[in-house]
C-alpha cells in the first residue's frame, strides 16, 4: 500500500506472512468461490481454455494474486489488467443475458475472499486498520472487475447489434428481390433460412416503406421490434410484418416522427417488390412536391395520385390530344373553361350543383358550359371521351394546375 495508508504502519515480516499465507490460499480459495458460484447459479456455463483448465478459474485465481500482491508492491491500491474480465462481458453479452447475475456473481466472490483475508490478518494480528483498509481496497477492486465486464460487454452487444444489422439488411434485400414466380419453394426456403437467423417470424403480409432522411447525422427511427429497417440503402427501406396488426399504425405513427416516407400497400410476402414499387413511387413524387411530406405516408391513401401522376407521357399525351379545343383560348379563360368542365363530369349535375362546386353563380356555370359544347360538341356526351377528360383533368387538379373544388 502507499505512503499514509496503515499498512506503512504494519511491520514488513507481518505483512510478508499475510501475503504469503494468502498467496498459498489463493487456490483453494478460487475453487471455494467457483463451487459457491455454481451452486448459487446453476446454469452458468463452464468454458475451459487451451490448456483445459476452467476460465472462470483461472480469472478468480489470477484476480486473488493480483490484488494480493499489491500488498507487497506498495504501489498503491490494486489496478485491474484481467482481459479475462473482459471476455466474461463479452460472454454474457453474446449469450444475451443481462449483467446483473455476472455482478451478484463478483459480489458472491468478494464476500468470501474477504472472509478468508480476515482469518489470515487474525491469524497474523494485522491490526484492525489495516484490515479496514484492505476491505475497501477489496470493494475497489471489485469496482474495476466490473468495469471490465462491462467494457467487454458493450463491445460484445456493439458487434451482435452491428451483425443483426446486416442479416437484418440481407433478408430485406432478398425480401424487395424481383423474381420471376414469388411463390417459387426455393425462394420461400431461403427467405426463411434468413429470418431464422435474426429470429424474425414470416408474416403472411408485409408493406415495404422507402425513407426520406431528415439529415445525413439522423438517428434511425425506433421502429419497435418485428420492423425490419436497412439504413444502409441511399434512402432507407422498412418492412412491416402484417402491417394491418392492431396498434401497428399508431406504432409507426409515432416512431416516424420528424421522418418523411411512403409505406407501399401490403402485399404477400413474396411480392414484397410490389409493395416497394409504390412507395418509390409516392417518394419521387413528395420529392416533387406533388405529395405532401413530413411524415409517412400511406400509398393507399393516395391511389390517384400515384395511378395518375407517375405515367407522365402517356397522361401528357392524352392530355394534349383531350384538351386541344382549348388550345386557342388564354391560360386565364382554358383554366376557368377546365375546371367548370371537371367539375361537371364529377357531378354529372346541372348549374346549380357545379356553382356550388366552384363557389360562383350559376349564370357563370351555364355560360362556360355553352363554351365547353362550342368546343367540343358531341364528344362530351361520350362516355369514352368523358372519361379521358376527366382522368387528365384529375392529373392536372393533382399537379396543382387546375384549383381544388369547394367540399
Amino acid at each position: 500500500m502507499g505512503e499514509g495508508s496503515a499498512w506503512a504502519d504494519v511491520p514488513r515480516l507481518q505483512v510478508r506472512q499475510f501475503t504469503d499465507r494468502a498467496m498459498r490460499e489463493v487456490p483453494s480459495l478460487a475453487q471455494e468461490i467457483l463451487d459457491c458460484i455454481c451452486r448459487e447459479h446453476p446454469k452458468l456455463p463452464l468454458l475451459v481454455d487451451e490448456s483445459g483448465e476452467l476460465i472462470a478459474l483461472v480469472g478468480i485465481r489470477r484476480a486473488l494474486e493480483d490484488f494480493v500482491q499489491h500488498l507487497v508492491l506498495e504501489k498503491g491500491g490494486p489496478h485491474v489488467h484481467l482481459e479475462v474480465f473482459q471476455e466474461f462481458g463479452r460472454g454474457e453479452g453474446l449469450h444475451g443475458r443481462s449483467l446483473d447475475s455476472l455482478q451478484a456473481m463478483y459480489r458472491l466472490g468478494v464476500r468470501l475472499a474477504w472472509r478468508r483475508l480476515a482469518e489470515i490478518g487474525q491469524q497474523v494480528r494485522i491490526p484492525p486498520p489495516a484490515m479496514y483498509e484492505l476491505a475497501e481496497a477489496g470493494f475497489a477492486f471489485l469496482d474495476g472487475l466490473v468495469d471490465q465486464t462491462v467494457r467487454g460487454y458493450a463491445e460484445a452487444a456493439a458487434r451482435q447489434a452491428g451483425e443483426r444489422l446486416r442479416l437484418q439488411r440481407k433478408l430485406t434485400q432478398a425480401l424487395i428481390a424481383e423474381y420471376g414466380e414469388p411463390a417459387d419453394p426455393v425462394r420461400t426456403r431461403s427467405l426463411a433460412e434468413h429470418a431464422a437467423r435474426i429470429g424474425w417470424p414470416l408474416p403472411e403480409r408485409v408493406a415495404v416503406g422507402v425513407l426520406l432522411r431528415p439529415s445525413r447525422e439522423c438517428v434511425a427511427p425506433v421502429v419497435g421490434q418485428g420492423v425490419l429497417l436497412d439504413m444502409e440503402s441511399e434512402q432507407p427501406l422498412m418492412v412491416v410484418p402484417d402491417p394491418a396488426l392492431a396498434g401497428r399504425p399508431e406504432l409507426l405513427r409515432r416512431s416516424m416522427k420528424g421522418w418523411s416516407g411512403a409505406l407501399g400497400p401490403a402485399v404477400a410476402l413474396t411480392e414484397a417488390a410490389k409493395s416497394l414499387r409504390w412507395a418509390a413511387a409516392a417518394v419521387r413524387l413528395m420529392e416533387r412536391g406533388l405529395l405532401p411530406s413530413g411524415r409517412l405516408l400511406h400509398c393507399t391513401e393516395y391511389t390517384e395520385a400515384l395511378v395518375l401522376l407517375p405515367p407522365e407521357e402517356l397522361i401528357g399525351d392524352l392530355t394534349r390530344r383531350c384538351l386541344a379545343p382549348l388550345a386557342d383560348c388564354g391560360p386565364t379563360q382554358g383554366r376557368r373553361l377546365a375546371e367548370t368542365l371537371l367539375a361537371w363530369l364529377e357531378t354529372r349535375g346541372g348549374a346549380p350543383e357545379v356553382a356550388a362546386r366552384l363557389g360562383v353563380h350559376p349564370q357563370t356555370v351555364r355560360y362556360r358550359m355553352r363554351q365547353i359544347r362550342e368546343l367540343w360538341g358531341d364528344e362530351v356526351d361520350d362516355p369514352d371521351r368523358r372519361f379521358e377528360l376527366e382522368l387528365v383533368l384529375r392529373a392536372q387538379r393533382l399537379r396543382g394546375e387546375l384549383s381544388e373544388p369547394i367540399r
